[in-house]
């Protein structure tokens, strides 16, 4: 059941919208908000980059050398090199040899450290600093302390051609800040995402029913025409829509057309053959034996008229009210069995609907209706129930019951009507093809309830 709930589901257009809609939220913008995510960090390193960029020529504008020695003022313009673990920090290193590398464009030797600003207190890690070659910057990470930094290396060289005095300029800054910032974008930017997720859920969502409300009209529509409240298409649909729903209105009124043209035919079929039949009942020297005869082909006429009457299987069930028909016969049964006072006791569902032609089902209930009154001592119980799959029809009344070896041949095909006990002639027969044709099934038992018989009927929707 859940299975098959879940297929149908699924096979609905306004799922597989929806569906669509969240596959391509769920995936494009997570993606957006990771692209986003890495340019704004790519940004903010380019950033830091070029701001310790600028600290590097702040601070050799105010390198002097003198007589090969190193001269430094004791404080620096950026108050941040002044203060001891701010997270800023200079420092100026010498090689020890000159010998390059030409594959990396970098010294290999280990630097000596000339000097480094007074925030930074922790000891020097010299093999965790690159050397770039004269004239060259590097933009590298770096740990101090297990505790990543992000390092600016510029080397330079002071002094004449004949006494060089080369260094390379050390600018290295805590990534804590960048760190603080990138998790307060990325919160920022997930509920940024999170909220656009649900208003573009919203819209979808509002979107598809728009889209889709044309089909819900249609639906609609074509559920009063199977319940019998129309019997045509009266909406105004869409281009893609508007030629189905014309075809459907113009089968809908051929084969009502149609229909009435077939019932016209056969009523006039039966008039012409029972005015001749009545006139040879009329006859003085017809013996008893020709009218028994007559007397059963009028019967069997009757009999298969009103079952060729029938709608059946038509193309289209126009769905009727069983409510308003069950009680008309019960107020015209009521008048008709007056002088049993007969106790009716009516269940029905008020929205049950027959889903076929008025005349059939007045046809079926009347005749079991009537079978029940014959046969009922003083009650008789109508139930009618329906549900999203089918129309349960049930009639019990307290008399004898049915034989249960005539319960079966009763609903054998081509048993005679005459076979029947008294109050369920040939009205059942009828009932049984007309049940048939509407692919339903009769089923007779003993009433639990009243002790009587128990007719069953149940119609698929």
């Amino acid at each position: 059941m859940l299975f098959n709930s879940l297929k149908t589901s699924l096979n609905s257009l306004k799922t597989r919208v929806l569906f669509s809609a969240l596959l391509m939220i769920f995936i494009l913008l997570p993606i957006v908000g990771l692209i986003i995510s890495n340019a704004f960090e790519k940004h903010m390193i380019s950033s830091v980059q070029n701001e310790l960029s600028a600290y590097s020529y702040s601070i050799l504008a105010i390198i002097e050398v003198d007589d090969n020695s190193l001269i430094m003022p004791e404080l620096l313009l950026e108050n941040q090199f002044n203060v001891s673990q701010s997270g800023l920090y200079a420092v100026l290193t010498t090689p020890n040899s000159i010998e390059e590398n030409s594959l990396s464009n970098q010294s290999l030797s280990i630097a000596n450290k000339l000097w480094s600003s007074q925030s930074l207190l922790s000891s020097w890690q010299a093999e965790n600093f690159q050397q770039p070659n004269l004239g060259k910057s590097a933009f590298y990470q770096a740990d101090i302390e297990a505790q990543p930094h992000f390092v600016y290396s510029l080397s330079v060289s002071y002094g004449s051609e004949s006494q060089p005095f080369p260094m390379t300029l050390h600018i290295i800054k805590q990534q804590d800040d960048l760190k603080q910032m990138m998790a307060e974008f990325h919160r920022q930017l997930l509920i940024g995402l999170a909220g656009l997720m649900l208003i573009l859920l919203m819209v979808q969502y509002l979107w598809s029913i728009w889209t889709l409300k044309p089909l819900m009209v249609l639906r609609s529509e074509l559920s009063d025409v199977e319940k019998g409240k129309s019997d045509r298409l009266t909406g105004i649909y869409p281009t893609e829509l508007s030629q189905v729903t014309e075809q459907l209105n113009l089968l809908l009124n051929a084969e009502q057309q149609q229909r009435q043209r077939y019932r016209n035919a056969l009523s006039d079929l039966a008039h012409s053959l029972k005015t001749p039949l009545a006139v040879m009942q009329t006859e003085p020297e017809m013996s008893a034996l020709a009218q028994e005869q007559i007397t059963i082909i009028n019967t069997i006429i009757e009999h298969q008229l009103r079952k060729a009457q029938s709608a059946g299987q038509s193309s289209w069930h126009l769905g009727t009210s069983v409510s308003p028909i069950a009680n008309k016969l019960i107020n015209s049964l009521e008048k008709i069995y007056r002088d049993k006072a007969i106790v009716f006791n009516l269940n029905i569902t008020p929205e049950s609907t027959f889903k076929g032609d008025e005349a059939d089902l007045l046809e079926i209930l009347g005749n079991l209706l009537d079978n029940a009154c014959k046969a009922a001592v003083k009650r008789v119980h109508l139930t009618i129930e329906q549900d999203s799959q089918n129309l349960a029809i049930i009639i019990e009344d307290d008399g004898v019951g049915i034989d249960p070896i005539l319960r079966a041949e009763i609903l054998q095909r081509g048993t005679r009507a005459d076979t029947y006990q008294q109050g369920h002639g040939i009205g059942l027969a009828i009932v049984r093809d007309l049940v048939n044709s509407y692919q339903g099934s009769l089923v007779i038992d003993a009433s639990e309830q009243l002790n009587g018989a128990k007719f069953s009927i149940n119609f698929p929707l």
